[in-house]
């Protein structure tokens, strides 16, 4: 089953998410099929770039978001509540 999740990058203490399509038994910062976007919580605003037209197309096939990846689309509006 594919998941949209984050990928951890960036250095010690300063975390910086990509936010990807992969399948849900490749480990966390592993094999992904296609970057979505990213997300950056240390900016005071939180910086968040999407791809919404992949994104769709991803959840129209049926991958699940994680949580956190849930709610940073919720805020963006690409998933009901």
């Amino acid at each position: 089953m594919v998941r949209l999740r984050l990928q951890r990058l960036g250095n010690k203490n300063r975390p910086f998410y990509r936010i990807v399509a992969a399948d849900q038994r490749s480990p966390r910062d592993g094999r992904f099929i296609e970057i979505l976007g990213t997300y950056n919580p240390a900016n005071v605003r939180e910086d968040i770039k999407l791809k919404e037209d992949r994104i769709k197309y991803w959840l129209g096939n049926g991958a699940q978001p994680s949580e956190k990846v849930e709610s940073i689309l919720k805020k963006n509006g690409l998933v009901t509540a």
